[in-house]
């Protein structure tokens, strides 16, 4: 097993633990329902150095990175001991006709791992695969638990099945789905597709900053969102609409809705399951209107840069950094490096 190593204060609070069953291991590849799946195959996807780099915005990445070295720690290494995780896997009873299964990456906003039967036939009829971890509800850490139980159950099913790349997913109920979210944004080099049940977050937020511009470039060319929320969850319909909004003024267009019609603050049905996960798969293009999109993002980031850098050369350091933390949440990686030069000169 990999050494595990500190990790920042704000990453490590609020951990736990919830065992389920007893452990069983995927060492053959079985097909239906398994639980008290433990894995043994650690990723780079899940080091902590990665995670900082790809879920925090720049400025936020850089001071967490300072003071770990003040305190002469480093930041790489691994929050979570596999041997004492379990995980709920569902793998399709048919093999899959092209030979690759689809796999979904599922984050319950509850600490049981638990794949609801209703959904099999579905799975089935999609070749797609389930993984969700237990121990990875809303009351876990999101950075020090959530996301990397997430990145190593992609890891530890893609490396025992053969899995279609264009049909990898993560998606999640409630809060699980607004960490989902944060995934997909950071990780669109993994995963191609996004199902959100019942739980959004607005983008340019600081819990939604783009990451850096290759990856934000990946997100806005092969990912897409689906958002599936009840029609009587006004709360979050509303929710989902604003963060449908800010997504398209970063200039995020593949986005869909898949209504589920007479249903509260609830799991996605079957039926809405079958029609997302078809959604998810068909072909992608590129909106036509991407390219001028950018051109117009890219001048009002250099409009801000260039604005902040007056006030930094007029003396105003103070508000050059509250302009510049603004920013770093607005459009994160998008206004890299060029935001961290600027703090750099702002500082005192």
């Amino acid at each position: 097993m990999r050494r595990r190593l500190p990790v920042p204060a704000q990453i490590l609070a609020g951990c736990q633990l919830v065992l389920l069953c007893a452990a069983a291991s995927i060492a053959a590849p079985p097909a239906g329902l398994q639980k008290g799946v433990v894995f043994d195959h650690y990723s780079a996807l899940a080091d902590n150095t990665e995670l900082i780099d790809r879920l925090f915005r720049p400025l936020l990445a850089r001071r967490m990175r300072e003071k770990l070295a003040a305190a002469g720690l480093g930041a790489d290494g691994q929050s979570i001991d596999l041997a004492r995780e379990h995980f709920a896997l569902y793998v399709p009873t048919n093999a899959p006709a092209s030979g690759k299964f689809g796999l979904l990456v599922w984050i319950s906003p509850f600490d049981a791992a638990a794949i609801p039967s209703a959904w099999l036939p579905v799975l089935d009829k999609h070749s797609t695969i389930v993984v969700t971890a237990a121990g990875s509800g809303n009351a876990a850490n999101v950075y020090s638990r959530r996301i990397p139980l997430a990145m190593l159950g992609y890891a530890n099913v893609a490396k025992a099945y053969s899995i279609d790349p264009a049909r990898t997913y993560v998606g999640g109920l409630s809060g699980g789905s607004r960490v989902a979210l944060r995934v997909a944004l950071a990780f669109p080099d993994v995963f191609h597709g996004a199902l959100l049940n019942a739980g959004s977050d607005s983008f340019g937020t600081a819990v939604l900053s783009p990451p850096e511009a290759e990856l934000f470039r990946q997100f806005e060319e092969g990912t897409r969102l689906v958002y599936a929320t009840g029609s009587r969850d006004e709360e979050n319909l509303a929710i989902d609409a604003h963060s449908r909004e800010s997504a398209r003024d970063l200039c995020i267009t593949d986005l869909h809705t898949e209504e589920m019609r007479g249903r509260g603050h609830d799991w996605i049905d079957a039926s809405t399951l079958d029609r997302a996960l078809t959604n998810l798969s068909a072909p992608r293009t590129i909106d036509a209107g991407l390219a001028a999109c950018r051109e117009r993002r890219a001048r009002e980031i250099d409009a801000q840069l260039h604005d902040i850098e007056m006030l930094i050369a007029a003396g105003n350091k103070r508000e050059a950094r509250d302009r510049l933390q603004r920013l770093d949440e607005r459009c994160g990686g998008l206004a890299a490096p060029r935001s961290v030069e600027l703090e750099n000169r702002s500082n005192p």
